[in-house]
């Protein structure tokens, strides 16, 4: 199954590293207006894959993404150090504008697969832009909150001593400072967070709380401060949806697309399918964070609003 992988910087390069690695895809393509760039990429990734699983890596254009299952948008400015992911707006949207038809009309089959910042808004864009161009519904969407979820999920298994996955929550909302964190959904082997600490004697209060959420919250900028991009995580994240939807496995992500009822696209958990977003599933949390979602979603409507306008 062919992959195309738009924009060879950071995220985009990790993300074909990490299906390469998987063995997610069978072709992987990566595109990119810096063709050098593109080509040593490239070159680098597929000779690690004589060490990990069969996949032919190549550079090219975009007529080279005929047959695409999923193409991966992840072409874009990066953050800077203290930059939000919204206030990157400005500066995507008009990259945006220019590539997406081109993936539209070279693979009119494919799911648009959104990685780069601010990724709801980009989402959103994406969204108007593909299906104003015949693109059909549900087949765009944006890497959300997955990276968020896994970081939430690592971080609680690691102060209750127990493998992330076994930490069941999600986070709600914007890829972002407005995020929410299902904590009143979370739950670990069947018990809430609080009451699989009472069962095995693990310390924990509010303060525990507040700090998981703080760091779950703010990783990315810790990471920008330390080493200037964030990459390893959403790679390895983009590369787990490439694969649930090429296996067509039916599986829960809290991915972004857009949201009827809150007027705006943002993550939520939703079933992945090999055609693209399926059901919604609306969280069951508490009116302390169905308040912070709706506030969430507020935000993301008032930058919506500020798309530039074509």
């Amino acid at each position: 199954m062919k992959v195309g992988v738009v924009g060879a910087g950071f995220v985009g390069a990790a993300s074909a590293y990490a299906m390469a690695i998987r063995g997610s895809a069978s072709d992987i393509v990566i595109i990119d207006v810096n063709k050098a760039k593109a080509e040593a990429e490239a070159r680098d990734i597929a000779h690690a894959t004589t060490f990990t699983h069969p996949v032919r890596v190549k550079s090219g254009d975009y007529p080279d993404l005929a047959g695409a299952k999923v193409v991966i948008m992840s072409a874009g400015v990066n953050q800077k150090p203290g930059e939000t992911r919204l206030e990157l707006l400005g500066r995507n949207a008009a990259i945006f504008r220019a590539v997406i038809p081109q993936i539209v009309a070279n693979a009119p089959g494919a799911l648009i697969l959104v990685s780069a910042n601010p990724v709801d808004i980009m989402t959103e864009l994406s969204e108007r832009i593909a299906y104003g161009a015949g693109a059909a519904p549900g087949t765009v969407l944006g890497t959300g909150t997955v990276l968020d979820t896994a970081r939430f999920r690592q971080l609680v298994g690691d102060h209750m001593h127990v493998a992330p996955q076994h930490a069941h929550g999600y986070v709600y909302g914007e890829h972002g400072d407005s995020e929410v964190l299902g904590w009143s959904s979370m739950d670990i082997g069947g018990l809430g967070v609080e009451e699989y600490a009472r069962a095995t004697g693990i310390e924990w209060n509010e303060q525990i709380r507040a700090r998981i959420t703080d760091e779950t919250v703010h990783a990315a900028y810790a990471i920008i401060e330390g080493k200037g991009a964030t990459y390893f995580g959403i790679g390895a994240a983009t590369a787990r949806l490439v694969e649930a939807i090429v296996r067509d496995e039916q599986s829960i992500f809290s991915v972004t697309a857009t949201v009827p009822e809150y007027g705006c696209s943002m993550a939520l958990p939703r079933v992945l399918t090999g055609a693209g977003v399926g059901t919604v599933l609306y969280p069951t949390i508490s009116e302390d964070e169905n308040a912070a979602l709706e506030r969430s979603a507020q935000v993301l409507r008032e930058y919506a609003e500020q798309l530039p306008a074509e």
